[in-house]
């Protein structure tokens, strides 16, 4: 998934790591990235990731966290977590389910959930230019379509980012993983990746978790460990079906086909018409 890591660190990494040469073109870092893609493709990991490189704090904001049922509540909450980011910064605030906090103002019917959605775009904008420096504000949503248009004006979320299904390469690097603190023979991880298209890592983690399960009984009647093989992931790909993938890309072919005058949506062109 180089492509999704190098899109991160432009946006997110070197800014920080290389301030001089981005403040010489009046650069700052801080602002906003939309990931989006199909659930389990590993947005959340992904996030995770770009904390630990930079070794900056890292909040991960849940709904629970925002939601109240008393109004005004949810905005008081929403601006008390933007604070406690810009007193720590550097700080990345992750924000999963975005869709949630920051739905389309024009498909509500209550007032009270559309005053979070302005608060949320208050909070984004600073109180100041510098308000958030140092805050990078990352997001996550499986609907990018159903999040208010004006999150994608510069500033904001106007850097989304395409997390696709893991191609061959990536599937056979997350299997490695997954496996590599297992009892193992001599794997073929290619093997097993090329009969697992449109699996996501949640897919790939309950194909190995199938597999281990078959592999533990043998292992107990024989009253010793047996290695995995490669031919027991292959048996259990048979029985594991992609979860969520195919569903994803239904609903993402009627944006793109059909609700994409803006070009919003031209990323996932190539992924909707089954092109790699």
């Amino acid at each position: 998934m180089e492509a999704v890591k190098e899109a991160l660190r432009v946006k997110l990494l070197l800014p920080l790591q290389q301030p001089e040469m981005f403040a010489a073109f009046g650069k700052r870092a801080g602002g906003g990235v939309l990931l989006y893609g199909p659930p389990g493709a590993g947005k959340t990991h992904l996030a995770r990731a770009a904390a630990g490189e930079l070794g900056a704090s890292f909040v991960n904001v849940g709904l629970a966290d925002i939601l109240d049922m008393y109004i005004g509540s949810s905005e008081r909450n929403l601006r008390a977590t933007f604070d406690l980011a810009r007193r720590n910064r550097p700080c990345v605030l992750f924000f999963d389910e975005v869709d949630a906090l920051a739905a389309r103002r024009s498909d509500m019917r209550q007032a009270h959930t559309r005053q979070l959605v302005n608060q949320f775009l208050a909070e984004l904008d600073g109180v100041d230019e510098h308000a958030n420096e140092g805050v990078l504000v990352l997001a996550a949503t499986n609907a990018p379509w159903y999040v208010d248009p004006a999150f994608r004006r510069p500033g904001r979320f106007d850097q989304p980012v395409l997390v696709p299904p893991p191609d061959a390469a990536a599937r056979a690097a997350i299997l490695r993983i997954l496996c590599r603190d297992k009892p193992l023979a001599e794997m073929d991880y290619d093997a097993v990746a090329r009969v697992t298209d449109h699996f996501v890592g949640a897919d790939l983690k309950g194909l190995v978790d199938r597999a281990v399960e078959a592999k533990l009984q043998q292992s107990i009647s024989a009253g010793r460990p047996i290695p995995l093989s490669t031919p027991d992931l292959l048996a259990a790909a048979q029985t594991v079906r992609p979860t969520a993938v195919h569903e994803w890309m239904a609903t993402a072919r009627n944006y793109v086909m059909h609700a994409n005058d803006s070009g919003a949506w031209d990323e996932l062109l190539p992924w909707v018409k089954g092109k790699r």
